[in-house]
Order: structure tokens, then sequence, then C-alpha cells
């Protein structure tokens, strides 16, 4: 009798052995759940609206190099320019919301559904998660050779004298220039001939060349041209002078009351990207702007560090859709 509880006992003790067995079995075949990789885990893509060698682009690749470094993944510059800045634009706000696709735009992003509400397939603000503005820089008025005045009481005399025939450049139909041109026009009763290029740094080219007489530029996209003496600057759309143009005269000293014209430089990144994802854009970006060395950076190109973040960036985005609506159709001003 005990022989045989004996050989149950061994019998059962090997059956719990299988069963234990099989299980672990089971247990190693199933999958551990998958851990999420931190971001960024991969390059970055920056896509920037303008072609390369304007301050857009300056901007971005400064901002590039830092994040690169901060974060520990390449943050890549690619320079889409084209329709004002709407390819760039369209194309971060059809990316994955992943934050490996973002957009340093500029303020002719908020231009855009002025002029472009037909054909574009994105809205400027719900489109973006805004993260941080950079930098600012004032728009300053510049003659080339083919215009050789030397202030800005012989500038409105030479264009008077001849209605419509005189030319400004800009970086594009419906940019930061071509509003601030516009807006000049209106104010001072001029006329002149809009030539728009793909831009600052073309429309720049061809001003220094000659094949332009002049641009409402900003202050970044010009200065070393300035310095060294290609362009001539007439006035400064700023509440004071720059003090990189001590010599140059605002607007508002040389009589034209009311005109200002800064242009912002700011990232964005594709609506519903993960807010710890935004979160880490925008701490970086902060860092970015306060550095001392950016702040020097920066003032040498006629920049200043800005930075403005999350709600409140958004809230600036919204305003100026607003009125550059309303600035476009007060001048009747249209897409070419």
């Amino acid at each position: 009798m005990k022989r045989n509880e004996g050989v149950r006992c061994a019998v059962a003790a090997l059956g719990l052995m299988t069963a234990l067995a099989a299980q672990a079995q089971v247990q190693v075949q199933v999958p551990a759940p998958a851990q999420a990789q931190p971001w960024p885990a991969k390059p970055v893509r920056v896509l920037v609206g303008f072609s390369a060698g304007g301050p857009t682009d300056v901007v971005a690749r400064a901002f590039a190099d830092h994040a690169s470094r901060a974060l520990g993944q390449p943050f890549i510059v690619d320079n889409k320019p084209g329709a004002n800045t709407i390819l760039a634009a369209e194309a971060v706000a059809a990316a994955p919301a992943d934050g490996y696709t973002l957009l340093l735009g500029a303020t002719n992003h908020t231009m855009i559904p002025a002029l472009y509400s037909q054909r574009v397939k994105f809205d400027a603000v719900r489109s973006f998660a805004p993260v941080c503005s950079l930098a600012v820089s004032p728009t300053v008025l510049v003659v080339g050779p083919s215009m050789p005045v030397k202030s800005f009481g012989a500038f409105v005399q030479a264009v008077k004298a001849e209605p419509g025939k005189r030319t400004y450049a800009t970086p594009g139909s419906g940019s930061s220039g071509h509003f601030a041109s516009a807006h000049f026009t209106q104010l001072t009763g001029t006329s002149m001939n809009h030539i728009p290029y793909k831009g600052a740094a073309q429309a720049t080219t061809d001003l220094m060349g000659g094949q332009v007489d002049s641009s409402f530029a900003t202050l970044g996209s010009v200065l070393n041209q300035v310095q060294s003496g290609k362009l001539t600057a007439l006035a400064v759309a700023a509440p004071r002078r720059s003090a990189l143009l001590p010599n140059v005269p605002t607007f508002e000293e040389v009589g034209v009351k009311g005109y200002a014209a800064d242009a912002w430089y700011g990232l964005l990144a594709p609506a519903k990207t993960p807010p710890e994802v935004v979160a880490a854009l925008r701490r970086v970006a902060t860092e970015f702007a306060q550095a001392p060395a950016t702040r020097e950076k920066l003032r040498s190109l006629g920049m200043e560090a800005q930075n403005t973040c999350g709600d409140a960036f958004g809230a600036q985005l919204a305003q100026e859709v607003r009125l550059y609506g309303e600035l476009a159709r007060s001048l009747d001003l249209k897409s070419e």
C-alpha cells in the first residue's frame, strides 16, 4: 500500500513539474510590452520656407546647432523655398505629429491667410503647436546702386517723380517685406513696382547688382551689405535707432508716423505633437534665446533674441492673422 502511495506521489510531482515547465515556456514566448523610446531617438528636420542665406535660415541654423548639442540628435535644416513659404508650412502641417518635423517660421506665416486663403491646405494657427519665438528684427529701407540717393527725403522725391516706375524687392508676394512696402506707399502716397523673389538672399543680391532699386528688408538680411557700403540704409522701422546703425534715423524721425514693421522668427510643430515633446522643445528654445552667445550672435546680425512661448506665442499668431487680414483688405493687397 505504501508503495502505491509513493508511486502516486511521484506521478503527481512529475505532473506538477511538467505543468510548471509548460507555463514557464509560455511565459518566455510572450513578448514583453514595447517601451516607447525617449524623444528624440533620431534626427529632427527643421523646415525653412526660404532659400539658404536669409535671416530665417540663419536663425534656423543657429537654433539647430544649439538643439543638436542639447538633445544629442542632429537637427537638420531643410530649405524648402517657394510660394511664400506655403510649401514648407504645408509639409510640416501634414507631417506626423511626432516631433521629428518642425517649422522655423517668420512673420509672413501669419500673413498667408490674408492672401492665400483659397489655396492653402492648412490653418496658420490651428494646424500648428506654437513652441517659441526665437528672434526679432526691425525692417530697414535700403537702396542699391540703381538709386544712388543718400537720404530718405531724396528717396521719396525720386519715387514721386516717377510714379509706378521705381521698384522694390521683397522675399515674396505676401511676405513681411511686401506688407511693409505696401503699408509705406499707403502712408506716404507713393507708388512703386513690386518685384517678388523666393527669399531675402536673392532679393539682396539683385538689389546690390542694380536690378531693383530698393527694399524694405529685415535688418538682419542686409546689415553686412550696409556696413560694407554696398547698400545704403535710409530709415529704420523701430521705436528707436538701431545701435548697429546709429546714424540711420527712424521712420518716425523722418515724418512717417505710426510706421512699424518688426519681423519675428519662431519655432512651430505640427498640431497634436505630444505635450512632452513640445515641452522639451520649449526648454531648448528658451535656453537658446537666453544664452549670452545667442544674444551676441543675433545682435551682430541685426536681430534681438526673443522668447515668447506656448499659449502667449499662439495668441500672438492669432492676433497677427486678424490684423494682417484687416491690413490686406484696407490696402487691397492680393497675391501675385
